[in-house]
């Protein structure tokens, strides 16, 4: 077994959503799940089939995060995982849409932040065991940065 980290490549404005389904109809669902989310909300997804074919699925409403979700599933190439990218939208406004998707089994992450993704690979192929999602701590939040916090929730409708 070999453990490799893969980085997920997209521009630091973008969120993105990565998970683990087990079904050829996932991606039809994970498009139902966002579109039906918000009307402004533009996202690309792929599913990286791990039986029959086993093609990298696609869809959304935005061709250049559909494209740019394709590039990042043929560079994880782990079965059955998912990544979604979001623009005009967040993930905590399509989350419990998505886990409620049947078919889905796990979300590593759902984030803006830089994203490792790491993967063990055997003969049978590769599979994601963890994230490394952003940095670590640079120190312990004062009085301020929790008002700051606050005030940040109040302001985007928290």
């Amino acid at each position: 077994m070999s453990i490799i980290a893969v980085r997920i490549e997209k521009p630091d404005d973008l969120n993105v959503i990565i998970g683990q389904a087990h079904f050829i109809k996932s991606v039809d669902d994970l498009h139902n799940a966002l579109a039906g989310a918000s009307p402004h909300l533009r996202f690309g997804l792929a599913f990286c089939e791990a039986s029959g074919p086993r093609l990298v699925r696609h869809s959304g409403n935005d061709q250049d995060l559909v494209e740019l979700a394709i590039k990042n599933a043929n560079a994880v190439g782990a079965g059955h995982s998912f990544i979604v990218f979001l623009r005009e939208g967040y993930p905590v406004n399509v989350l419990n849409a998505i886990k409620q998707v049947p078919e889905v089994c796990t979300i590593f992450c759902a984030t803006a932040n830089p994203v490792d993704l790491l993967l063990a690979g055997t003969a049978q192929g590769r599979g994601i065991i963890g994230v490394v999602d952003g940095g670590g701590p640079l120190g312990v939040e004062t009085a301020d940065d929790q008002a700051s916090r606050a005030d940040l929730l109040h302001r985007i409708g928290y």
